[in-house]
């Protein structure tokens, strides 16, 4: 039976490329989100009824540095747990799959939600969203543990995030 500890033979990626493969992906969702909520905060997302559990605008961009940064080192470190060969091959493609299009409806969320103010469509990508850091987590334990474990508190930020905006689209 498989282990999550199974060593590749060598890198799938060379270091160069498996860094930048990690990396652009999260640097363009974090863009998308920025560019999307400058104008949109101040013009409308501070008019809007919030719950008493909103946490100060201030800390959306504190926690968005940190969890990008610790979504980019789980990318990372899946690039380099691909299997040469055997069953979790496949399993690995999935996990990668899996994980971009959970970056691709981070990305999507913002946009959807500040600049189309489009409350309800945004719930739907962010508990989309969730399912799919969940799945993730659960796929990459097979391949890479600590990457599995880099993706927890995201999970938690998007979990909470979904109440959020619940909350906002029902106050709205």
């Amino acid at each position: 039976m498989p282990t999550a500890t199974h060593v590749p033979a060598g890198p799938a990626l060379s270091p160069w490329l498996r860094l930048a493969a990690a990396i652009l992906p999260v640097a363009a969702t974090a863009f998308i989100g920025s560019i999307s909520t400058q104008e949109n905060i101040p013009l409308w997302y501070e008019g809007l009824a919030k719950p008493s559990f909103n946490p100060p605008n201030w800390l959306f961009p504190v926690a968005w540095t940190v969890l990008y940064t610790m979504i980019a080192v789980s990318l990372w470190r899946l690039l380099g747990a691909k299997p040469d060969t055997g069953p979790l091959r496949q399993g690995w493609w999935l996990t990668l799959a899996v994980f971009l299009v959970q970056i691709a409806l981070n990305a999507a969320w913002s946009p959807v939600f500040f600049s189309a103010h489009a409350i309800g469509a945004a719930l739907v990508v962010v508990a989309a969203l969730l399912v799919m850091v969940l799945w993730t987590i659960r796929l990459a334990w097979r391949h890479d543990r600590p990457a599995a474990w880099l993706l927890v508190p995201y999970a938690a930020w998007v979990g909470f995030a979904t109440l959020l905006n619940a909350a906002i689209l029902r106050l709205n």
